[in-house]
């Protein structure tokens, strides 16, 4: 049932026409399913804009694209580290200044599995500062060319929204009395789709036309595990690669390229693999548990993340 909409098969870049004069900016589009993403953009003429954290693996990494593609290609990277807002709003100046239009921002980057509690430079939870906060601010900077373009916000989740407290933690926002690697990455995941479902609510009552989409990119190989996390994780991570129940980087990133240029797609609605546990297989839409957009808790999350950031959405 999934499948309906595209087949046995599942939604591949091959229903992919030329995207010449399309501008695609992803974060975190240096490595794994995000680097991917990019190929696959750049395969079909697009504009590929990176904000990533590390020059040097930017650099690596555009090295390598336009040794695929040709030095014609047209990639290009901006400094941002959404664990700093001032960073992140150090960007959005950038991507004004230098982007012409933006036809989806690819919210990719992420922190997961992270060992011992730590804190951004703004005093937030790291992997939700990281993962929701920073993203959130970037959005709301970007709306406005967003929209202009009529645009889309693609957010690549997680199906760790499904586990740990399937709520947010407004009483202790850094989970400073329960911290735990994998609760805590949960709950930025699940307050990222809380987001996008919430934004589509303000740009519909706004009469906008920008579209939000949710995806996650299933059990992948990426570095995501390896980078952030304790040896245990790292250990059961390393033994879970060599198993069917973890595709490539590649088939994971068909799910945000999907969300970021397919049309007739649903916006509530969370696409990723349709196949075992929704880890790997064909690309489609999956299943969305209720909770995920409560409204009542939305709400309140978007007014406590304004109230973080110090960034408030005119919509």
């Amino acid at each position: 049932m999934q499948n309906a909409q595209f087949g046995p098969d599942g939604w591949t870049p091959d229903r992919l026409g030329s995207l010449a004069g399309k501008t695609y900016l992803i974060t975190g589009g240096n490595a794994g399913a995000g680097f991917q993403a990019s190929r696959i953009l750049l395969s079909k003429g697009a504009q590929v804009v990176m904000l990533n954290r590390s020059a040097a693996k930017s650099t690596d990494a555009i090295k390598t694209l336009k040794d695929e593609f040709g030095a014609e290609a047209d990639v290009q990277f901006i400094a941002m580290d959404l664990a700093d807002l001032a960073s992140v709003r150090a960007a959005a100046d950038q991507v004004r200044a230098r982007v012409a239009q933006i036809d989806a921002l690819i919210c990719n980057a992420a922190i997961a599995q992270v060992a011992t509690q730590e804190l951004t430079v703004d005093g937030h939870e790291s992997q939700l500062g990281t993962n929701h906060y920073g993203h959130f601010v970037l959005c709301g900077l970007l709306f406005d060319q967003i929209e202009a373009a009529q645009g889309r916000i693609v957010v690549v989740a997680s199906l760790g929204y499904k586990m740990g407290l399937k709520t947010i933690q407004f009483d202790d926002m850094n989970w400073d009395q329960n911290y735990h690697p994998n609760n805590t990455y949960c709950h930025s995941k699940l307050a990222q789709m809380m987001f996008a479902y919430e934004l589509q609510d303000r740009i519909a009552a706004a009469g906008k036309t920008a579209q939000v989409y949710v995806c996650h990119p299933g059990s992948s190989a990426t570095s995501l595990i390896r980078s952030n996390s304790g040896f245990v994780t790292r250990a059961v991570w390393w033994l879970l690669m060599k198993s069917p129940l973890v595709q490539s980087a590649e088939r994971g990133a068909y799910p945000e390229v999907m969300c970021a240029t397919q049309e007739g797609l649903e916006e509530r609605a969370l696409y990723g693999p349709t196949g075992r546990l929704e880890m790997v297989g064909p690309v489609g839409q999956g299943t969305l548990e209720p909770y995920a957009h409560d409204k009542p808790v939305m709400v309140k999350l978007w007014d406590r993340t304004e109230a973080e950031t110090g960034v408030s959405w005119a919509i």
